[in-house]
């Protein structure tokens, strides 16, 4: 019985296992979503709320990898999510904010 317990938790340890082999592809995170539930409220649907002193991110001028880094550490009172987001969720974060910067 314990040999066959030791098993089991050294399969799910490595990563054996059904779920880990079903050949499922993730889903890409969606970054409106996420904007909605983590930065709407102090930055607004539009980018352009600036509650709490929120940056009005439709005119920022920052690039991707200062978005990046700006979500993952905060900035000004901005709370960090680099405990909160995966990389692949800031990742689509910038790519959804990188959409309501105003084209001119």
């Amino acid at each position: 019985v314990w040999s066959e317990l030791i098993g089991v938790v050294a399969l799910v340890a490595c990563g054996g296992g059904e779920a880990a082999s079903s050949g499922a592809k993730a889903v890409p995170p969606n970054g409106q979503e996420l904007f909605e539930r983590h930065c709407k409220l102090c930055h607004g649907d539009d980018g352009r709320l600036g509650l709490n002193q929120a940056s009005d991110l439709s005119i920022s001028a920052l690039s991707a990898p200062e978005m990046v880094a700006v979500i993952k550490f905060g900035r000004n009172g901005m709370t960090p999510f680099r405990h909160v987001l995966t990389p692949a969720e800031i990742d689509a974060v910038v790519a959804h904010v990188r959409t309501l910067q105003k084209s001119e």
